[in-house]
Formats: C-alpha cells, structure tokens, sequence
C-alpha cells in the first residue's frame, strides 16, 4: 500500500538534490582523511594502522575506558539494612544515599537492638509506567546483547535472515522507533501472523478483545525517518523453518511489538520513612494495580529467560503501618563494601555510548549536531567487528580489552580524529549542504587543507609506535614483537608487527599415528592427562597405543627481510636456521625501514618482484604444498 501511494504521489527528483550532495560529501570527506591518515600512520610508524572519523573515537572510548579502570582506587563504604520483624528498611543518610563512610555510624547502628522507632511518613502515589518504544536496529542489538548474549554484528545478520529469506520481520537497518500511520491498517493482519508462536494466547486475546492502537508512542508519522520501527509483516511465521538463534531474536521483536499495542502499566507505589534514634530509614512497596502490557510477557511461552518483574522489596505488612506508629527495630545490619571499577564496554553499552557520543562533548552548538552519535544503526555493528578484525580490540567474555596496538594507536592518532567532535562539526556543515545553505564544493575544499595538515603532523611527530606488550613472541627476523590471536580451531597464530617484515606463522597440532620402532623407549602419562614420549635412535616402526600430537610451526607469510630461496625451508627447519649478516637488528620505532643487505638474487628479482604469471604460478605450487600437507598430517 505504501509502495503504492508513493508512485501516486511523485516528486521530481530534483527536490532530493542537495540531499544527494550532502551524502556525496560526507563519503568524500571520509574517504579523504580516512584513507591519507591511514596511509601516513601505516608508512611513518612502520605498522599497518588505520584511523577514521568513525572508527578512531570508538577505539578511543575503550582505550579510555582501561584507562579509567588502571588508574582506579578503591575506597570503602558502608550499607545498613534494618529488621522491623514484618519487614526490613535500609538507613538513608542526609544526602539521601544507601552509602556512608563514618566508622562511628556503622558501629552505632551494628550496636542498635531492640530500639523503638517511629513512622515518620506513608506516601502513597499512583504509578504508570508507559508502553515501552518499539525497537530500532540499535535498540535491538542491545537488548539481544543483554538478553540472548549475541554481538551487534551478529544480530545484523540474524535479522538480515529474517527479512530477506523469511520475510516476518520489516527492513532492520532503521534508526526510528515509530510507525506511521498508514501503517495502521495493517497491524491486525501482522498480529494475526503469530498465531502460532509462543504469542498465541495473547493473540487470541487481542484479536477477541481489541488493542491499542492510537498510541502516540508507537503512531507518529512526523517521527518516522527512512524507514519505520522493526515489526513483525503480516506473513506468517513458521518456527519450524526457524534456527534456535532466529526464534530468539524474532521472539524478541514479536514481543516488543505485542507490548506496544498492550495499555500502559498502573501499579501503587508506598514509601515509608522511619525514625530510629534520629536515624533515618526507608521502604517502598509497589502494588500493580493494572499490570497492561506486562501480561504478554507474563503469558508467553519463550525460548529464552526474561527476568521477571519484581514488584515489591517488601512484604505485604507494610501496608498495615500507620503514620505516627511506634514499631521495634530488632537489629541492623551492616555491610562493608568496596567501590567498583568502571566496567568495560559490552556490544550493548558501547552501542549505547556511539549512539550517545554527544554527551562526551563540551561545546553545546557542536553536540547539538551529533544527535545521530557517531556512525548510523547500520554501520556501528560493522565499526565494532572492523576494530576487533584489525586487532585493535578483543573479546574476553562479553566485554571489548583495547590490545596494546589499539591503544598506541589512539595515542599516535591525531587528537581531532580521537573526538566526536569531528562529526558534530561536519553534520552541522552537512546540514547546511542539504538545506542549500553552502556549496559541497566549499566543504570538500576545507576536508583536502584539513587532510594535508593532518598527514603533515603524522610525518613530523617524533613519537614511536611502541605498544607495551606485557608478553610477546619475538620475530625471528625483525626481533619486533608479534600480535597474537588464537583461530577458531585453537591453533596460535601469530603476526609480525612491523609492515615491512610482515612474517606471520602458525602453531597447529599435528597428530603423530605411528614412530620408529626401535625409537620407542617408553610411554609415561602425566598426571596431568599428558603423555609423554621418550625415544631412542634406531630404525623400525611401532603406532602409537594413544593419540599423540607434535606442535609444528606453518609459516603463513614469509618475511620481506629474508632471502627467498631460503624462505620455504624456513618452515621445515625453523630451530637449525642462522640469518647472521641477513638483517639488521630492529631501529628505534621511528619510522624508518629495515636497511636490506647480503640480499640474495631470487628468481623473482632482488625485492621479490615478477610477472603475474610467475605469481599465479608460485601460489598454485602453495596450494599443491599445502594440500599435501594436509593429506600427510
């Protein structure tokens, strides 16, 4: 229907050409700096970097982030928690906070027992909570992260899925949490469509009874942008044809879609404040008087867990209590806490922080053009895996660690490229592009005098490229330290840094079936499950009565810095290897290049250079190499 009031409704092109410019200009501006710093970084500091407008603020708020966990301290405080007998209350100090550091307070309260006590005030207030937004790609990645444990990245092609090959899920890669109204019409159909999910008693109840759908949290068509909110289509879900991860993911959307068509929540809420010996404590009790939208929730059969909705931290009594009453505090306990460091970021908060990068800005005018944060809903989860990808970062658990390359790299990087602010200052010059107010031409001409100071600065800084590697291999051929990373088959693969060596090998297993007989001396197992293999040196041939596995080293790339037709016996024989007057030991990390000498002439010419044929040639007998490598382990 849509698709069809538009083609009725044609506007002439030329309505959307300064829209066009301003899109054009933003893709040139970043491929200005983007592609010039990264290049200058990568050929100054002798290590393949790369830093964009996007991408080097992202890296900078973890790297931030360790910093602030680093240089944390932590300090003591206390929490009480009394025991009325019916309930309990927590003591409250004159700021209004659960948390004290006076020693003599908490051995004041640990000593009160018995006391009488007073309350001080009952309010009693009536509640509502609102139907909560429905989901954009952002909020989504978010909620998926915190509740199903996926990556934004990993959502992103879930829900591709969805809409492509499934088409029970509308266009993913929105950043509008409404519908418009022409949309309206068709939201009995797609609620008709879960008829058969984990939703089917909440269906039947909206179909008999009616919903909501006037909800101007949910209907504004002045606040849809591109695209509208992510909601189920009106085709039918089938979740036979559905992956574990999928009906996840597509249970998730459905339920926020049948919430925002559920009522607003109504519960009660009473607070009450009691005086013990002038110390202050407090309660809340909270009462749902309509529980609305929480029923879907409530009666849907899930794949997943959702944590359920405490309603109250105290129990029922609290309800018979009278302003004025005098009560008994039988006992207060006190607890000693540490503070805690900030936590790092997850797939979740640090979506949250890219969406929010304007909080992080001074300049009132500027954070006023970052309303979009750094990047769209598109392209964060792709930023996020491009920095894990580019080893600037890694997962541990849930949670990104900056490694020592990324946060070396936030040092080197220009500063102006480490803020958001960058972005706030373009939009607001992009904004003026769209609106007619400034030529593009204008623009891009600032970008090329911004990008040749900024290549200029990398040049003539005197900082070195040294990231503080608490525990690296060494290149055998540059002595510069490897990034390491294990693959997904648990081998160890390791990468030189320096981009003018760029070895790279690989630790793999390799499982021994059978050794000379004669060799065989004796089998012991370890008690740690660890067989160990003691051999002689005579001949003959004897298998092996359990697995065995030798690790072996697989160059994956040569060296620039060793002669190559020594290269390929590298690998063979790495330990019995003597490159003495083949290199030069590492310089300073000040740029400069290794000086190659003692070169030996190969037949591709004394740098390695040759015809494509010689290179297609050279790979195919690779691939020949290491598809007998295969066969024989």
């Amino acid at each position: 229907r849509a698709i069809k009031e538009g083609f009725v409704a044609l506007r002439p092109s030329s309505e959307f050409d300064n829209l066009y410019k301003a899109a054009e200009a933003r893709a040139e501006a970043d491929w200005y700096v983007g592609l010039n710093v990264s290049r200058a970084l990568t050929c100054h500091y002798d290590s393949r970097l790369s830093s964009g407008r996007v991408q080097t603020p992202t890296l900078a708020l973890i790297a931030k982030r360790e910093d602030e966990i680093e240089a944390f301290e932590g300090e003591y405080y206390y929490t009480a928690r009394g025991n009325f007998g019916n309930f309990f209350a927590s003591y409250y100090t004159d700021e209004e906070t659960i948390k004290f550091k006076s020693d003599e307070v908490s051995e004041k309260l640990s000593s009160m027992q018995n006391v009488k006590a007073k309350v001080v005030s009952l309010v009693t207030e009536e509640m509502r909570e609102e139907t909560p937004l429905a989901y954009d790609l952002t909020e989504l990645q978010r909620d998926a992260n915190t509740i199903l444990g996926f990556s934004a990245k990993e959502t992103l092609d879930i829900l591709q899925g969805l809409y492509e090959r499934h088409k029970i899920v509308t266009y993913p890669r929105t950043d509008s949490r409404y519908i418009s109204s022409d949309i309206v019409p068709t939201l009995k159909e797609r609620v008709k469509a879960l008829s058969e999910t984990a939703f089917s008693r909440q269906v039947d109840e909206y179909l008999l009874s009616g919903f909501r759908e006037d909800n101007p949290r949910f209907v504004n068509s002045s606040l849809v942008t591109d695209h509208h909110a992510i909601i189920p289509t009106e085709e039918k879900a089938d979740m036979s044809k559905l992956t574990s991860k999928e009906r996840s993911l597509f249970e998730l959307i459905a339920l926020r879609f049948l919430e925002v068509l559920g009522e607003d929540r109504l519960y009660k809420s009473i607070t009450a404040k009691i005086d013990a010996e002038s110390y202050i404590f407090k309660t809340r009790l909270s009462l749902s008087q309509k529980k609305g939208f929480r029923t879907v929730r409530e009666s849907s059969d899930l794949s997943f867990r959702m944590v359920s909705l405490d309603e109250s931290d105290s129990p029922y009594a609290l309800m018979s209590l009278k302003e004025g009453e005098e009560i008994e505090l039988l006992s207060v306990k006190v607890r000693k806490n540490t503070t805690k460091p900030p936590e790092r970021y997850t797939d979740a908060t640090l979506l949250s922080a890219m969406e929010h990068a304007g909080r992080l800005v001074e300049d009132e005018e500027i954070k006023a053009h970052l309303g979009n944060g750094l990047g769209t809903p598109a392209t964060r989860a792709d930023m996020i895996e491009k920095l894990v990808q580019n080893r600037y970062i890694e997962r541990e658990g849930k949670y990104f660690i900056p490694t020592p390359k990324g946060r070396e790299l936030v040092r080197v990087a220009p500063d102006v490229l480490s803020s958001p602010e960058l972005t706030g200052k373009w939009e607001e010059r992009l904004e003026s592009i769209k609106d007619g107010k400034e030529s593009q031409e204008a623009f891009i001409e600032d970008i090329k005098r911004m990008t040749t100071a900024l290549v200029s600065s990398v040049k003539e800084s005197k900082d070195r490229f040294e990231p503080k590697y608490t525990d690296y291999k060494e290149c055998p051929f540059c002595h510069s330290p490897m990034t390491h990373f294990k693959e997904a088959d648990g081998s160890e693969h390791y990468i030189c840094d320096r981009l003018s060596c760029q070895y790279e090998e690989k630790e793999i297993k390799v499982k021994i079936e059978s050794l000379p007989k004669e060799s065989l001396k004796r089998i012991t197992t370890g008690q740690d499950g660890k067989i160990k293999v003691t051999l002689t040196k005579k001949a003959g041939s004897v298998t092996l009565p359990k697995a065995v596995y030798e690790t072996r080293i697989e160059v994956i790339k040569p060296s620039h810095y060793h002669p190559h037709n020594e290269r390929s016996s590298f690998s063979k024989n790495r330990e019995n290897r003597h490159f003495e007057g083949e290199r030069k030991k590492s310089p300073l990390r000040d740029g400069s290049r290794f000086e190659k000498r003692d070169r030996k002439e190969s037949s591709f010419g004394e740098y390695g250079g040759g015809t494509m044929a010689d290179f297609f040639k050279l790979s195919k007998e690779r691939d020949e190499e290491r598809k007998n490598k295969g066969k024989n382990s």
